[in-house]
């Protein structure tokens, strides 16, 4: 058996995958969650979409302000319940869903997660060539592209004590450097730019939902970043250091995009810092491409994580280690980056669309996740079934959540108000596309009422991670 506790040095590559991580392995303290998440999302991604609430849903900035807080606030719930799970269950957040929908179950929801992170990788790595060429214009797109999926894939591959090190203090120099340029471009903040735009219910929920679901879209990995964690680091710690610092980092680099695109009144965020900020623009789009290249490593390893579980699901006696981590790594590295040089010049924007479009498939998932674990299972999974050959008490496919799950996406539909569909009850709050509320909300009564009298696969009395084989 590997002992993780050996790689505990920032650049040694971490031999741990996706098996269990025994308490005497544990180490680390909460509030490194806070830093890891704070800096995360401090990135040119979340700038840009924070420019959004302006220039593509014209609000005036105190509604764009409010919308981007409560969606925020609210999504980071979701967020922070299940980084929670990590220190509770000590596997990461995919091969937990086989505890929800059996062990060959779990395939459906661990696909549509892979090609989430897969989509962000290549969206990254192709802003990672652009913002590098941007600082350097002697080094070509394709250049820094490569250059940035490489780099990007090193930090993957040395994994889970260097991601959270990198964040640790990339926090203070990217929180520090936004506020700098805040402050640079706030006297451009004038009562005239206050008037512009104006409030609409339609395009505020709008805004409210995409940043909801921007906190809901990292539910499927967040508690690959809180397993190392002790046992004694607990629910009510490691929950609020993750939600403090996912949704204030998101915030600050939301709100930093509407200032920057309202004071420099320019339909591009990043060309709108960059004339307002003079040469400390430069600083920023070094700290920004080091900050892509970071964050993109933690999707190259959730990515990495994912493919395993789905490989390990057909051979139960296999135990990956360091090794198969590297090969797939090195693997996607390739693929991706030929992907994105293929790529047309506006993969990002469409790739957005169909990110906020999975919200389809990430609202009923994260529901029966949290009221699988929180309310069902009181916080407990018996780890050693959910990795046996057979699923343990879990099962090979639980179709009772999976039909659920359908539900889930089905119920939807009606609702949804997408540029390629509109539903017949997408007007029902102004034309607010609220499916993905509805979705959360349907799927997580459903299931609790359903799943709930399933006795057999509510093992109450075994702690977490009980009868693990070290």
């Amino acid at each position: 058996m590997k002992n993780p506790a050996n790689d505990n040095s920032v650049l040694t590559i971490e031999s741990n995958s996706i098996e269990y991580v025994a308490p005497e392995h544990r180490h680390g303290k909460p509030v490194d969650l806070f830093t890891l998440w704070f800096c995360t999302n401090v990135a040119p991604l979340a700038v840009i979409s924070g420019a959004t609430s302006v220039l593509v849903f014209h609000l005036d900035v105190m509604s764009a302000i409010l919308a981007i807080v409560a969606g925020q606030f609210f999504g980071a719930i979701f967020h922070a319940l299940t980084s929670a799970q990590g220190p509770l269950v000590g596997v990461p957040q995919m091969i937990q869903s086989r505890a929800q929908f059996g062990r060959y179950g779990s395939l459906l929801v661990v696909s549509f997660t892979t090609l989430i992170y897969l989509g962000f990788f290549v969206s990254n790595i192709i802003l990672a060539g652009k913002t590098l060429h941007t600082a350097a214009p002697a080094v070509p797109v394709p250049v820094g592209t490569v250059l940035g999926a490489i780099l990007a894939t090193l930090v993957g591959v040395i994994g889970y004590h260097f991601i959270h090190r990198f964040n640790k203090i990339g926090a203070w120099f990217m929180g520090g450097a936004l506020l700098i340029g805040m402050i640079m471009m706030a006297p451009g903040l004038d009562a005239q730019i206050l008037q512009q735009g104006h409030f609409d219910v339609s395009n505020w929920f709008a805004m409210f939902g995409l940043c909801a679901v921007w906190q809901i879209s990292f539910a499927p990995y967040t508690s690959d970043y809180s397993r190392y964690l002790p046992t004694s680091a607990g629910f009510a710690k490691t929950f609020a250091f993750t939600y403090f610092g996912t949704s204030l980092g998101t915030i600050f680099a939301f709100l930093f995009g509407v200032l920057a695109v309202s004071t420099g009144h320019s339909i591009d965020a990043m060309q709108a810092i960059r004339t307002q900020t003079g040469m400390f623009g430069y600083v920023l789009i070094f700290l920004f491409l080091v900050n892509i290249i970071g964050h993109n490593g933690m999707n190259l390893y959730g990515g990495v994580l994912s493919f395993i579980t789905a490989a390990q699901t057909f051979r139960p006696d296999w135990v990956p280690g360091r090794a198969v981590r590297i090969v797939f790594s090195s693997a996607l590295l390739v693929a991706s980056t030929v992907t994105a040089l293929w790529a047309s010049s506006n993969f990002i924007a469409i790739f957005l669309t169909a990110i906020f479009a999975m919200r389809i498939v990430l609202a009923p998932w994260v529901a029966i996740n949290l009221v699988d674990f929180y309310l069902i299972n009181n916080r407990r999974y018996r780890v050693a079934e959910i990795v046996s050959s057979h699923g343990g008490v879990y099962g090979s496919f639980n179709f009772k959540a999976i039909a659920i799950y359908l539900f889930g996406i089905a119920v939807q539909v009606p609702f949804m108000a997408e540029s390629f569909f509109h539903g017949p009850l997408a007007s029902i709050v102004g034309g607010a596309d609220v499916s993905w509320m509805v979705g959360l909300v349907a799927t997580a009564l459903t299931y609790y009422v359903f799943a709930s009298k399933d006795g057999s696969r509510t093992p109450r009395r075994s702690p977490a991670g009980a009868a693990v084989s070290e």
